[in-house]
């Protein structure tokens, strides 16, 4: 494939991406074989991608802050928690496989998608910046910031069951934490990736050209539409890459 086209394809398959990785989760599902279908090894691919995860981030956040949408504060103690998480799970990534973590996840986004399809309860969720973050949540974010490191397909899923189950968060600042949290456990990645050689600017730039986009996009479409239009994108999102980790296709 000649490269004009190599990055129109990028930046399409970026900009689906990025809408759906703000939106819902899973959008490196799409990105990461099309990287490796363009000729770039496991490594490079992954590194590759995680260039456009974080500058995808960027973009959301600001989108989110542009729209009066942002609670630093939360957002960066949610982060920290990730983070010793997301080292061991760098390391732990070495000796571990792939497809007990894939099936342990698909089960779990499973459940989700059960659990969104219960009637709503009487419970308020809510938008309070100083709304404590309990012992459950400091748990959960360690946990995910584990998967994160280790994997990090479909880690955004995970976020937002965390936030908006145990921290009660309405859908809507559930993204907005999301994408500040992703961008920091993926930023020290990324640095690995650059410093062992395995990023392909080219690639990387014009596919994070297409996720910036399609994430300052949907970062304004969840709040202009709400918890609605989010919860339908979640649910076929959750079911496609569900289906994709127990190998249904």
């Amino acid at each position: 494939m000649d490269q004009p086209t190599s990055v129109l394809l990028l930046f399409s398959v970026g900009l689906i991406s990025g809408v759906i990785n703000v939106m819902a989760g899973g959008g490196s599902a799409l990105t990461l074989p099309v990287l490796i279908f363009l000729g770039l090894d496991s490594a490079l691919a992954n590194g590759t991608n995680r260039l456009a995860i974080v500058i995808q981030s960027v973009a959301a956040i600001s989108s989110f802050r542009k729209e009066k949408y942002s609670q630093f504060g939360t957002s960066i103690k949610l982060s920290l928690l990730t983070l010793p998480g997301a080292v061991i799970g760098a390391i732990a990534a070495v000796n571990m496989s792939n497809e007990v973590f894939h099936k342990v996840l698909a089960i779990i986004m499973i459940g989700i998608i059960i659990s969104m399809m219960i009637p709503a309860s009487k419970t308020v969720y809510s938008d309070d910046p100083n709304k404590k973050i309990s012992l459950w949540t400091h748990v959960s974010m360690f946990f995910i910031g584990f998967y994160g490191g280790f994997i990090q397909i479909g880690v955004g899923f995970l976020l937002m069951a965390a936030l908006h189950y145990l921290m009660k968060l309405n859908l809507v600042y559930v993204n907005m934490h999301k994408v500040f949290i992703v961008l920091v456990f993926t930023f020290p990645a990324l640095l690995i990736f650059v410093f062992t050689g395995n990023v392909n600017w080219g690639f990387g730039l014009s596919l994070a050209a297409g996720n910036a986009l399609g994430a300052w996009w949907a970062a304004k479409i969840s709040i202009k539409k709400g918890e609605g239009v989010i919860k339908i994108i979640l649910f076929i999102a959750i079911f496609i890459m569900a289906l994709k980790l127990l190998n249904v296709f």
